[in-house]
């Protein structure tokens, strides 16, 4: 079963990458509003993804 975390995880990384290639104010220091939440949900799911890999290793 893949892991659902993981998917979501990686859909908003490819949802930020793609609005951030189309989007012209988006910058890598500076986003639109749409490229900031986009991006924030992104390093959520990541963080949450990557603290979970972690305790599965002790």
């Amino acid at each position: 079963m893949p892991d659902d975390l993981h998917r979501r995880y990686q859909d908003a990384h490819a949802a930020h990458q793609e609005h951030a290639r189309a989007c012209t104010t988006c910058t890598d220091t500076s986003r639109c509003s749409v490229g900031t939440r986009l991006y924030e949900t992104f390093t959520r799911l990541q963080d949450a993804y990557l603290n979970r890999q972690r305790q599965q290793r002790r």
